[in-house]
């Protein structure tokens, strides 16, 4: 027997709803419903399984991308602009890897362009890559910081993230309504009072 229960993958690999799912994921995922008290047999549940496999390789859809490489492409031709470029309230949500629960929040990013800029939609891109993967949102800021700092070779780089997480509005404390927020400034916004004052501002903070 084949270890997937679905025809050929059709059209694009990444379309989560064509991808086949294997047997033993399907098992994993019948066990975790048993276990958690319900029946994976009856009606509601059969088809389940498979929905939650296509889910996660949505949600985790990061692992499978190089966030630098929407930073590949820049633009020199900006007619001598060189002062702060900032996205603000870029919506993202991440999955917290301590217990797989949603982490939903807004990051807001800026950078001092050094000579030359990137499309303003790369940043977003950039922002999912990561926070497509399991994540803790400490690590998300820095990596998309380090990211973008490394890539674009920016006079100053400032992400300041905003999220609430599952793992701690739904279970354990159960505190719904309780935000994070967590920052990573480099360069000018960290050395300079003037320039990170300017960023947090026009951010929000």
């Amino acid at each position: 027997m084949s270890d997937y229960d679905d025809g050929p993958l059709e059209g694009d690999i990444y379309e989560a709803a064509k991808v086949p799912v294997p047997h033993d994921v399907q098992d994993a995922i019948r066990t975790l419903i048993r276990w958690s008290g319900d029946d994976p047999t009856r009606e509601g549940l059969i088809d389940t399984p498979k929905r939650v496999a296509r889910a996660w390789l949505e949600y985790c859809s990061g692992y499978g991308e190089d966030p630098a490489h929407h930073l590949s492409r820049t633009f020199k031709e900006v007619g001598g602009y060189d002062e702060l470029v900032l996205l603000k309230d870029i919506p993202f949500q991440s999955h917290c890897e301590h217990h797989m629960a949603p982490i939903t929040g807004k990051a807001s990013i800026a950078y001092m362009p050094n000579k030359r800029v990137v499309g303003i939609s790369k940043l977003a891109r950039v922002l999912n890559g990561f926070s497509r993967r399991l994540q803790i949102q400490e690590r998300l800021t820095a990596q998309v910081a380090q990211c973008i700092w490394e890539h674009l070779h920016p006079h100053g780089v400032a992400v300041v993230i905003e999220a609430q997480h599952g793992c701690m509005t739904a279970r354990g404390v159960r505190t719904p309504g309780v935000g994070m927020t967590t920052s990573r400034l480099l360069g000018c916004f960290l050395d300079d009072h003037r320039s990170r004052a300017e960023v947090l501002k026009l951010m929000g903070y």
